[in-house]
């Protein structure tokens, strides 16, 4: 039912959004929308830190045209192979079991995005500005630092790679992955992990917002997620080990500058505030 298609996938993240800020926040979610608006005309900052994230999103969604258009030839799968060998096939053998599958392709699939959009929903009902701007930084530096190790250091997926023995198990719940959501997510853009530094990043910030529900929720997806990347055949652990880095480094300079942004913006309505007066 979940995985018919894409308009069937975009249907259900939106539903899971509007759980997931329910159950953080225990307020209406759709609350978060006028909150959004409430904070774009109020920061014209903001404003441009949605625009700014929303252009990284639609060039990580181009990034295999561009990929085509600059004729590249370079592969450094058998570099990995040779770092790591049969980790992941070791992996999928032994955690392997047909009823874990359909749970691991839902936070595949599901719960990277819809966590992604609900932290921002849940910072926005939580007045939580710091996190919510860090939230939007780190975005952008997860995925400005992603793509050119996709354009230039392309690693393709485990189970394509035949001496790694490995088996693309989310055809046995999503058969047409290939066709519906391939064409979002190349074969060769392994490293890093954007599933890891992503689901990571956004675990990293909710131990930071005072959330409780909201922590729990992020760690349990990040685990699962990690664990769904081996588990799936997807992600080598060079991969895992870079997306991790890269959450790290994301969620700390995200904090760091949403925090110069606040403290700028505060100043400058303190200089105003005593201006008029």
């Amino acid at each position: 039912m979940f995985y018919q298609s894409m308009n069937h996938v975009s249907l259900y993240t939106a539903l899971f959004v509007v759980v997931l800020i329910w159950i953080s926040t225990r307020r209406n979610p759709f609350l978060a929308l006028v909150e959004i608006g409430k904070e774009m005309l109020r920061s014209y900052k903001f404003l441009l830190l949605i625009v700014a994230m929303a252009g990284v999103l639609a060039l990580n969604k181009y990034e295999l045209q561009i990929e085509n258009n600059m004729h590249l030839t370079s592969d450094f799968t058998g570099f990995i192979f040779g770092l790591e060998g049969h980790f992941v096939e070791g992996f999928q053998h032994l955690f392997y079991t047909p009823w874990l599958t359909p749970i691991i392709v839902f936070f595949y699939i599901f719960m990277l995005q819809s966590v992604l959009a609900a932290s921002i929903g849940v910072y926005l009902l939580d007045k939580n500005r710091l996190m919510l701007y860090a939230t939007c930084y780190a975005i952008i530096i997860n995925y400005a630092l992603a793509i050119p190790f996709y354009l230039y250091f392309p690693v393709n997926e485990v189970w394509s790679y035949a001496p790694a023995g490995v088996r693309f198990v989310m055809l046995d719940i999503f058969p047409k992955f290939e066709e519906e959501y391939r064409p979002l997510s190349g074969l060769n853009n392994c490293f890093p992990s954007l599933h890891t530094s992503i689901s990571v990043t956004m675990a990293l910030l909710a131990f930071r917002s005072g959330n409780r529900r909201w922590m729990v929720i992020t760690s349990i997806s990040a685990l699962m997620i990690v664990f769904g990347i081996f588990y799936l055949g997807i992600h080598w652990l060079t991969d895992m080990f870079g997306g991790t880095l890269l959450a790290v480094l994301s969620s700390s300079l995200g904090i760091q500058f949403s925090r110069l942004t606040l403290r700028n913006t505060e100043n400058v309505l303190a200089v105003r505030s005593r201006t008029s007066n």
